[in-house]
């Protein structure tokens, strides 16, 4: 798992990301706003609220959390299979 270290609120619903192995990037989550549990974001400042959990995975007020691999894999345009080797077809022969 990727560890989130560092998390800035930039306008718009994005946030710039730094991870424990020195990675960073943006996060555009305008696209989550007002959808499901994301209603929290249609008051700003509830989105401006974030904070980083033990694991290192985002949190809003206990009520949204955001996995920290999905995250890390927006902003480093990587494939689930670069971060998790198992997920890789193999292939067979018979």
């Amino acid at each position: 798992m990727h560890k989130i270290i560092n998390v800035t609120v930039l306008q718009n619903y994005k946030v710039k990301l730094e991870y424990a192995d020195g990675e960073n990037g943006i996060a555009d989550l305008s696209h989550l706003v007002g959808k499901g549990v994301f209603i929290l974001w249609n008051d700003y400042k509830a989105f401006q609220n974030v904070k980083i959990g033990l694991s290192g995975e985002l949190l809003w007020n206990d009520q949204v959390d955001l996995c920290p691999d999905s995250l890390y894999l927006q902003i480093t345009n990587k494939e689930p299979e670069d971060l998790f080797p198992s997920l890789k077809r193999k292939v067979a022969y018979a």
